[in-house]
């Protein structure tokens, strides 16, 4: 694993889930049943850049990958990451690349936050931001500019919709 810069995207909580769906209680006391689970997308940006991390993988995992992430496209930004010391020496070997919400997911975010029924299952942001914690407080600050979501950050229950996945493979 190593840590890394991404030029020419930024990160939004734009990614309305098909397949995670929720129960929470808002702040003023009501109700939301079946809630949309919004999770971390990336925008392209030409002004911005991030940080995360670059890691390897085989062909199996790049497979189990896409399923998973089956919501958004696989971009190849090899072009676009630089190496951040003292994480690594030298250039990468391979192709990098980061997956994007498609349009559906973005829409489907976008219906449900304008009808107030989507929320930031707050276990989640607790996670993305530890995660970053991990790498250093420069990294964790860097981060922490992702602009706010536009939703709840919110104890959601999950009621997780069937995945649909082929057990044959």
């Amino acid at each position: 694993m190593f840590i890394a810069e991404l030029t020419g995207y930024q990160r939004a909580w734009n990614y309305g889930s098909a397949v995670q769906r929720g129960d929470w209680t808002r702040d003023d006391g009501s109700s939301i049943s079946g809630g949309l689970v919004v999770s971390l997308g990336l925008v392209a940006d030409a002004d911005e850049s991030i940080n995360g991390v670059v890691f390897s993988v085989n062909d199996d995992e790049l497979a189990e990958l896409d399923w998973r992430e089956r919501a958004y496209d696989r971009v190849d930004v090899t072009d676009r990451v630089t190496l951040i010391p003292p994480t690594a020496d030298g250039e990468l070997d391979d192709t990098v690349a980061v997956y994007v919400p498609r349009r559906v997911a973005i829409e489907r975010y976008e219906e449900h936050r304008d009808a107030g029924t989507a929320g930031v299952r707050k276990s989640y942001w607790d996670l993305v931001d530890d995660a970053f914690g991990e790498l250093g407080p420069d990294h964790l600050d860097w981060y922490r500019r992702t602009p706010p979501p536009d939703v709840p950050v919110v104890d959601i229950r999950l009621d997780r919709l069937p995945s649909r996945r082929p057990r044959s493979r």
